[in-house]
């Protein structure tokens, strides 16, 4: 992920990363991107099933139980092995995490764990009462999809109402005094909504947004051709950019990011190399902090089945089942080449990442998008909305 606010704004310098010592214990959520050890934030999708049906789930939720799912004690013992690990976040997902009973008993056993606990939910299940025990158990932060406002919220979830529902989530999750942000998954039929999400940030006090590239993957895969061009995408990280910087200059500050497209770290400096090139040398030095895409390091999940994959978009492959083998054996066994290779991919990319000047600070972008398309892991990721200009060895 890219901070914009951290980076473009200021709001974070390399010292406050290296305070720390860059260590993943040590650091406090918001410095988690630079760490050293790149100890996994580890996606948990404990359930499968939703109440929703969002036509870009990655993980093809259905509202139906799936009999395979992980049991509370399997849950347990996986929490076990991650704090042991060092895992510094669990984040629990779906489907709809709110859907699983147990949600509470497992988010606070991690918490007493040491980890910091967090949700990605639709929110339409968020009640004053579940607001509540989550703030109870020690929940660190609630993220809450939206895909625009009402008319193209409920297109993009096939459920009408779910927008309003999302939105009195919102509301008890502030209420109950838990961190509330919200997603949104940016492609061609949305794009015009990002103007209207800033403005919601502002009218609702919201202090936090993450807007997602999308990744071709799940229900997801459908909307390959639908997905930004190059052009579309340039311009809508500028108009992030830019309405992040009217937030801060009117002291409104908001914990604005961009997710699943590293080539947005580049972009960036690039843009302050021109405007201001004292602070791109500070952003330079956390972008090189960050390392880029982490999958299959950084980042890791955990399937509702056990199944361990590099991120929650790769379902299709699996280095292993916690059932077997606990998470912190599989995801430490390079012997599986893929594994080996995700460790140090960029080693392996090819094309124009191989040569590209960034390669350091993107780490190569999104494996995953880029067997989406061409059937080739190594190729280039087709998201890359960078010019052979700008990746040249040469600027």
């Amino acid at each position: 992920m890219i901070g914009i606010s951290k980076l473009y704004c200021g709001t974070v310098e390399p010292s406050d990363a290296l305070r720390y010592g860059r260590h993943s214990g040590r650091l406090p959520s918001h410095l988690l991107q630079f760490s050293v050890d790149k100890k996994p934030v580890v996606v948990w999708n404990m359930t499968r099933r939703c109440n929703l049906k969002c036509i870009h789930c990655y993980a093809q939720a259905r509202d139906e139980n799936f009999a395979n799912e992980l049991s509370t004690a399997e849950g347990r013992a996986l929490i076990d092995d991650l704090a042991g690990f060092g895992v510094p976040v669990v984040l629990f997902s779906g489907g709809e995490p709110l859907m699983r009973p147990d949600l509470p008993e497992l988010a606070g056993y991690a918490v007493a764990k040491g980890m910091r606990a967090v949700i990605s939910t639709n929110g339409t299940l968020i009640t004053p009462e579940a607001a509540r025990t989550l703030k109870e158990i020690g929940l660190s932060y609630v993220g809450i999809s939206l895909d625009g406002m009402e008319p193209i919220h409920d297109r993009f979830r096939a459920v009408k109402g779910s927008f309003q529902a999302a939105l009195a989530g919102i509301r008890n999750t502030q209420a109950a005094g838990i961190k509330v942000g919200l997603r949104f998954t940016v492609n061609k039929f949305n794009v015009g909504e990002i103007p209207a999400v800033f403005d919601l940030l502002e009218e609702m006090d919201i202090p936090r947004v993450c807007f997602y590239h999308l990744v071709y993957a799940g229900r997801g895969s459908k909307l390959v051709k639908d997905d930004l061009s190059h052009a579309e995408s340039r311009r809508a990280v500028d108009l992030i950019i830019d309405r992040t910087r009217d937030l801060h200059a009117r002291g409104k500050a908001k914990e604005v990011l961009t997710v699943d497209n590293h080539a947005d770290g580049p972009y960036l400096y690039l843009r302050l190399l021109k405007e201001d090139p004292e602070r791109a040398k500070e952003v330079l030095e956390l972008l090189e902090m960050n390392e880029g895409n982490n999958s299959g390091r950084g980042i890791g999940c955990v399937s509702w089945d056990g199944q361990v994959h590099a991120d929650q978009f790769w379902r299709h492959t699996s280095f292993g089942n916690v059932r077997e083998r606990p998470f912190s054996a599989i995801w430490s066994d390079t012997s599986n080449p893929l594994m080996a290779r995700l460790k140090d991919k960029k080693s392996y990319v090819t094309g124009r990442c191989a040569g590209c000047r960034w390669l350091d600070i993107c780490g190569g972008n999104f494996r995953v998008r880029a067997e989406a398309v061409t059937g080739d892991i190594w190729a280039p990721d087709p998201a890359c909305y960078l010019s052979d200009e700008e990746i040249s060895q040469s600027i």
